[in-house]
C-alpha cells in the first residue's frame, strides 16, 4: 500500500511551492496569483530511509556483486489539490469540484499561511493563520454536510424491506454527524461507536479523515513551538534542498540547526497517523521497503508483494535490521540463530527484514 496525502489550503499559501520541493523538481505550475494549479497535480515521492543503502551495502559483499542491487524505497502519494476559498461548498472559486479528489487522500495536510512576505498577495479569503485554517475546515464540514443531507432514513423494518443492522447504525451514524457538523466540529472529532465509525465509512466524509497542518513559515520561525500536529516549514527552504545532493542537503539542514527536511517531517507524521510501518526484503535482485499497518500478519504482508505470496504462504523467514547488520547478511544472521521461522500469525514490525517462504 502507498499513503497518499492530499495537499490542501487557500490560494497562495505556499502549496504548490511545497509540492514541487517535494518531488525535487517543477511538476506543478507555481505562480504569485490564485489558482495557478487547475487540476490536481500528482507525484510520487520516494520514502526517505537510510536502512536501504546499509542492506544494499551488505547485500553486495555478501553476494559479491560487482555493484549494488537496485534500491526501491516505499513511495508515498502527494496531491496537490487547487486553492479552496470560502464558498467553495457551494461552488465558489473553482468550487467543490476538486473536493472530490481529497475523497481519495488517506490524509489530508492543511497548508496555512505563517510567513510575511508582503509580496505574495492573499487571496480574498485570507486573513491570518488562524482565520485560513477556520475557513478550509468550514468549506470541508460544508461539503460533508452537503454529503449527509443526501443520505435517506431507512425505511420500517420489515421482511420485504431488506433492512438491516447496518442500516441503522449508518443512518444513526448519518444523525450524530449532522448535528456536530452543523456545531462545527470535524467528523473525526465526533463520539461514534466502533460499529457506527465502521457503517459510515461508506459516507467518505473529508472530514473523517486524519489531518494534520503544515505551518509555512519564515526561515527564523522554523523553530518556535507550535500547537500539537503542527509542522513548521519553510516552502523556500524546501525548494532550495531539493536542489541539493544529498552531501548538500545534509550540510545546509545542519547549518540551520535542523536534523530533518520537512519532507521527511510529513511523511512521518502520516505513517503516524495512519499507524504504518515498512518491513524490508534484501536479495541480489532487489533491496525494498514494503509499507504496510501497525499489527500486520506475516500472511497479508506476503500478500502486500503478492496476491499470490498470501495464498501459497508457507513461512516467514524474519531477521531484525539491527541483527541483519551486526550478522552481515542472512548466512551471517542464519548462521548466529538470529533469523527465525515465524507462521502466518506472526506480527511483522518494523524493520524486520523478511523473506517468505511460498509454495507451488
Amino acid at each position: 500500500m502507498n499513503l497518499s496525502i492530499a495537499i490542501v489550503g487557500l490560494p497562495n499559501v505556499g502549496k504548490s511551492t511545497l509540492f514541487n520541493a517535494l518531488l525535487k523538481k517543477q511538476q506543478a505550475f507555481v505562480a504569485n496569483y490564485p489558482f495557478a494549479t487547475i487540476e490536481p497535480n500528482i507525484g510520487i515521492v520516494p520514502v526517505p530511509d537510510i536502512r536501504l543503502q546499509k542492506l544494499a551495502e551488505i547485500t553486495k559483499e555478501e553476494e559479491k556483486m560487482d555493484n549494488l542491487p537496485p534500491i526501491k524505497p516505499a513511495v508515498v502519494n502527494f496531491v496537490d489539490i487547487a486553492g479552496l476559498v470560502k464558498g467553495a461548498a457551494v461552488g465558489e472559486g473553482l468550487g467543490n469540484k476538486f473536493l472530490s479528489h481529497i475523497r481519495e487522500a488517506d490524509v489530508i495536510c492543511q497548508v496555512v499561511r505563517y510567513f510575511k512576505d508582503t509580496n505574495v498577495v492573499r487571496s480574498d479569503s485570507s486573513t491570518d493563520a488562524k482565520n485560513d485554517f477556520e475557513v478550509v475546515n468550514t468549506e470541508l464540514i460544508l461539503a460533508d454536510l452537503q454529503t449527509l443531507e443526501n443520505q435517506r432514513e431507512p425505511k420500517n423494518p420489515s421482511a420485504s424491506s431488506g433492512l438491516n443492522k447496518e442500516d441503522l447504525l449508518r443512518w444513526a451514524a448519518v444523525e450524530k454527524l449532522k448535528l456536530a457538523l452543523n456545531e462545527g466540529k470535524l467528523a473525526k472529532d465526533v463520539a461514534l461507536s466502533v460499529e457506527e465509525k465502521e457503517a459510515a465509512k461508506s459516507l467518505q466524509l473529508l472530514t473523517m479523515k486524519p489531518m494534520f497542518i503544515v505551518a509555512n513559515v519564515d526561515e527564523n520561525a522554523l523553530k518556535e513551538k507550535y500547537e500539537e500536529n503542527t509542522i513548521p516549514v519553510c516552502a523556500k527552504i524546501e525548494a532550495e534542498l531539493s536542489e541539493l545532493s544529498k552531501e548538500e542537503q545534509e550540510e545546509y539542514l545542519k547549518s540551520l540547526g535542523l536534523k530533518k527536511s520537512g519532507l521527511e517531517n510529513i511523511i512521518e507524521k502520516g505513517y503516524e497517523m495512519l499507524g504504518l510501518i515498512s518491513f524490508l526484503t534484501a536479495g541480489e535482485k532487489e533491496i525494498r521497503a514494503w509499507t504496510i499497518k501497525k499489527v500486520t500478519t506475516a500472511v497479508d504482508a506476503a500478500g502486500v508483494i503478492h496476491t499470490d505470496f498470501s495464498k501459497k504462504f508457507i513461512k516467514a523467514e524474519v531477521v531484525s535490521f539491527d541483527d541483519f547488520v551486526l550478522n552481515n547478511g542472512w548466512k551471517g544472521a542464519r548462521a548466529s540463530g538470529k533469523a527465525r521461522l515465524e507462521g502466518r500469525d506472526y506480527i511483522v514490525k518494523d524493520g524486520d527484514v523478511v523473506e517468505f517462504k511460498i509454495g507451488s
